[in-house]
């Protein structure tokens, strides 16, 4: 039996209907086009965020805390989405085109599972919060490929805007609140990896010169480039 969740408010259902009536106006191309983006597609381009984030993070004076700032992006997911499973299972809300079989479904195998909240919703707008505290311009970049995919989860008809926006929240409550504990324990790691055989994964090898227990670059061009060093740019976790 679901709770009364499922009863939703007019201004929940209208939206939805007008997101999901897009989908029943458009092209069969453009339904197809936005289902693979709404289910893999916006997941896939946060990956390659993720990839040009360590990439440009490797080469940063404060190298060790920005990785472990990256670390914390997939574990925030992992953590947002075992937060997500008692809450489903209390709310235990039906997807919407169950009691409402006026929506066009444009995506198969969601019948009987969960819709609040959406588990789309919270993991790409955690990915977009734990990476806007490492790189501001790529968060901003996640934060609206997050904001569009819960755009293509309600023209999808697979959820409510309250689905989405619940996500939302979960997510950000996630990645902020244990964001301190998470690089308490990850900025030692990564200090610690730094000097071992894996050193190129944290730190870019310079050139000429060995990742492995070099020194960075600004201690070779004097006391004031050592000062820079001890200010990294753009990270808010190694604040």
């Amino acid at each position: 039996m679901s709770t009364p969740l499922a009863d939703t408010t007019n201004p929940d259902l209208g939206l939805l209907y007008a997101v999901n009536g897009l989908a029943k106006r458009s092209p069969q191309w453009l339904d197809h086009l936005v289902s693979w983006v709404g289910e893999y597609g916006i997941l896939i381009g946060l990956a390659m965020l993720g990839l040009v984030a360590w990439l440009q993070a490797r080469r940063r004076a404060d190298a060790p805390v920005a990785i472990a700032g990256l670390l914390w992006v997939p574990l925030s997911v992992a953590v947002a989405e075992l937060a997500n499973l008692p809450i489903a299972a209390i709310v235990n809300r039906p997807r919407p085109f169950v009691d409402h079989p006026g929506l066009l479904v444009l995506v198969d195998g969601k019948a009987g599972t969960h819709s609040f909240v959406s588990d789309h919703s919270t993991m790409t707008m955690a990915v977009a919060v734990a990476l806007f505290l490492v790189n501001r311009k790529l968060g901003w970049i996640a934060g609206g490929l997050a904001l569009l995919q819960g755009f293509c989860r309600m023209f999808m008809g697979v959820h409510y805007p309250t689905d989405v926006i619940g996500g939302f929240a979960l997510a950000v409550a996630v990645v902020l609140l244990l964001a301190p504990i998470a690089m308490a324990v990850l900025v030692p790691f990564c200090h610690a990896l730094s000097r071992t055989a894996v050193a190129p994964l944290i730190r870019a090898p310079e050139r000429g010169g060995s990742a492995r227990g070099g020194a960075p670059r600004g201690r070779r061009r004097g006391r004031g480039a050592v000062r820079a060093e001890e200010q990294p740019p753009e990270s808010d976790l190694a604040a």
